[in-house]
């Protein structure tokens, strides 16, 4: 029986009541740590908000002296994905006398599990986090074959891909068929993420289609046009259009979004014309120098103050002059979007007049073959990436969204040039990502 969008709003009101009494009515450490994980694993945590804080609260005063490694490691992944500074010693005690990770852990594949996902939060300098990743890809990967559902599914997922790494919304899609296999499953919980991913995914398809009816309807007449080459002029108008109705429907408080938004479109151009430069005279810059331009070119920069413009409280001056100012977790986003990038489709853009890439500037550099350069390249991949999990511990309140910003659009651009350059080659895994939230329904 098809059920109408007004009862699935109502049942989810319903469901979403009956959710926050088990915060209520949780009291139990391990408890409470499992029902957080299966709230923000299904992408429900955005409707819990204060829950999930009070409940975070409760698990970081929590004596976990005794606990095994599953929980260590549990707890360890919560508190520091909402920015808990706890220490990565807790770990120790998993050691053997020879400082390795103890071999008898391997007998637990959830705790093993729970371990991997915890380590890919490792800041720089933390050596145990690093031998967590190496031991546990090491074993998860031995022994995922011979797994049952879900377990077995959960592993292949995060293998692929680190919960650190993966793009919410899609791994919630993917949790949904998982967690129904769960026989401790909370058949409540499991019909709310159902109802709210149908209710979102109905949402997100009515967005897309506005922005596609705004972006094909043609009724611009800008003189400036007229002075550049066909091939520009229609993505001209376009970028015109777009800013001045953004600017129109700002408040006059508001208009200043607009200054920093320009700003940013320059800085973007002035980083494609010297990469023009580059290509027309042949020029191979050292990596550094690559990067210092190119990490502008891969627009995140410019999407950083792009999208404070819709942001409501949220933006400030000050966080468009934070956006400006290219801080570190900009930084480390651009490069991760660069080097993957890079790195999965130098061959294809070698074949035609195209600025020279990192992993050629790598090899010239360092004078080595290109499957070290993508090497090095990769390890500053990992690099950027503690860089970004230390930006993210203890944030102010003034910081916390726009540090989670740049960790959701990092986690895309780790999946979209992950093994191909799947912006460029649309038909491959892109186009059953999009399937996937878009396309397709969640059985409800």
């Amino acid at each position: 029986m098809i059920q109408s969008e007004a009862w699935m709003r109502e049942r989810d009101e319903e469901l979403r009541e009956e959710v926050r009494r088990m915060f209520q009515d949780n009291y139990d450490v391990t408890q409470t740590m499992h029902l957080i994980d299966t709230i923000q694993l299904l992408g429900l945590d955005y409707h819990f908000e204060e829950e999930l804080t009070e409940a975070l609260k409760r698990v970081y005063d929590a004596d976990s002296a005794n606990d095994g490694l599953y929980e260590v490691s549990l707890r360890f992944r919560l508190l520091r994905e909402k920015g808990y500074s706890v220490t990565s010693d807790v770990f120790s005690k998993f050691k053997d006398e020879g400082g390795s990770f103890s071999t008898t852990l391997t007998e637990d594949v959830k705790g093993l599990l729970s371990l991997y996902n915890a380590a890919y939060l490792g800041t720089h300098g933390e050596t145990i986090l690093d031998e967590a990743i190496s031991f546990t890809r090491t074993h998860l990967t031995s022994m995922v074959h011979d797994l049952n559902p879900p377990m077995a599914t959960l592993v292949s997922l995060a293998l692929e891909t680190p919960l650190r790494r993966s793009i919410k919304r899609l791994f919630a899609r993917h949790y949904i068929s998982i967690y129904q296999e769960e026989p401790t499953r909370n058949d409540k919980i499991l019909e709310l993420a159902k109802l709210d991913f149908h209710i979102l995914q109905s949402l997100h398809r009515r967005e897309l289609k506005d922005v596609c009816m705004q972006v094909f309807f043609i009724r611009w007449d800008f003189e400036a046009v007229d002075q550049l080459p066909e091939y520009l002029k229609d993505f001209f108008l376009k970028l015109l259009f777009a800013v001045r109705e953004f600017e129109t429907e700002l408040a006059a408080e508001e208009k200043f979004r607009i200054f920093y938004l320009k700003e940013a479109l320059k800085s973007q151009a002035r980083a494609y014309f010297e990469e023009s430069r580059w290509r027309d005279e042949k020029y191979v810059p050292t990596l550094e120098e690559h990067l210092g331009v190119s990490k502008m070119s891969t627009t995140y920069p410019l999407l950083a103050s792009a999208i404070l413009v819709g942001m409501g409280e949220v933006a400030t001056k000050e966080a468009f002059e934070w956006a400006a100012s290219f801080p570190k977790i900009v930084d480390a986003s651009s490069a991760i979007g660069r080097i993957m990038n890079d790195i999965t489709s130098y061959e294809r853009e070698g074949k035609r007049e195209h600025v020279v890439s990192t992993v050629h500037c790598c090899m010239k550099e360092y004078g080595t073959s290109i499957d070290d350069a993508c090497k090095k390249l990769q390890e500053m991949v990992e690099d950027a990436w503690k860089d970004i999990n230390q930006e993210c511990l203890n944030p102010t309140t003034f910081l916390a969204p726009l540090l989670q910003t740049s960790l959701y659009f990092t986690r895309i651009l780790e999946n979209v040039y992950k093994y191909i350059d799947a912006y460029t080659e649309s038909n491959t895994t892109m186009r059953e990502c999009i399937s996937l939230l878009l396309l397709q329904p969640v059985p409800i």
